[in-house]
């Protein structure tokens, strides 16, 4: 069983997810703490709801990012995290905080801080993906979790979920049909980290003991691979 520690800036609805998953026994985890940045995000009143610790850590007007992450840090650490998952988290995260959470720090073989973006990354990262997604176009795109490297939206792809575009949407219609994919695959991602089965080798995320290939053009992987 793992302890996952959860960081979230916004309304924390990865956040929801995953205390959902761990509750219908979907994560053989609990989610240890939630860290937020912004006073009155209602992340924190999910993490009260279902009995989690909140932490309150402000940033707005730090210029120090480094020193910020350092508190980040030892706050997951007090509760003994193992893995930490960004939800709606609005900052970039600096070489402390996944220096602190590498691989060798638990005795794994692959990093151990995550995300969900809502982009079939590379496309389309940073801010506004959807918004960059129907002006570029596409007649596809998604969502994906990967590992947390340095860059911004960067590092190593773990599971994608394609959502088409369709005639008419706008930024918030197509916004709600991602976030529906991205609470399906963040809790089977971090759920495959607590069995074990995720390898990394170099950018390509492996699944040990997988069924079938983790994705097969663009259809959305199911839960039993």
């Amino acid at each position: 069983m793992i302890r996952i520690g959860v960081l979230a800036s916004g309304s924390g609805s990865n956040l929801q997810a995953l205390l959902d998953a761990v509750r219908e026994g979907r994560i053989d985890g609990e989610v240890a703490a939630v860290v937020c940045n912004v006073p009155g995000a209602r992340a924190l009143e999910r993490a009260r709801v279902a009995g989690v610790q909140a932490e309150l850590l402000p940033s707005k007007g730090i210029t120090d990012r480094e020193a910020y992450d350092h508190q980040v840090v030892s706050r997951l650490r007090a509760h003994g995290v193992d893995l930490v998952c960004l939800a709606g988290w609005m900052r970039i995260v600096t070489p402390t905080f996944l220096d602190a959470f590498g691989p060798t720090a638990a005795g794994k073989d692959c990093p151990r801080v995550m995300n969900v973006h809502p982009s079939l990354l590379p496309s389309f990262p940073g801010l506004h993906a959807q918004r960059q997604a129907l002006h570029y176009g596409v007649r596809f795109t998604g969502c994906t979790v990967h590992f947390v490297d340095p860059g911004t939206d960067t590092g190593p792809v773990i599971v994608q979920a394609a959502v088409p575009v369709l005639q008419g949407d706008d930024e918030a219609a197509l916004s709600a049909r991602i976030l529906v994919e991205e609470h399906r695959i963040y809790p089977l991602a971090v759920q495959w980290y607590a069995e074990g089965r995720l390898e990394v080798h170099g950018r390509r995320v492996r699944l040990r003991d997988a069924a079938g290939p983790m994705l097969d053009g663009v259809t959305n992987p199911s839960g039993d691979r």
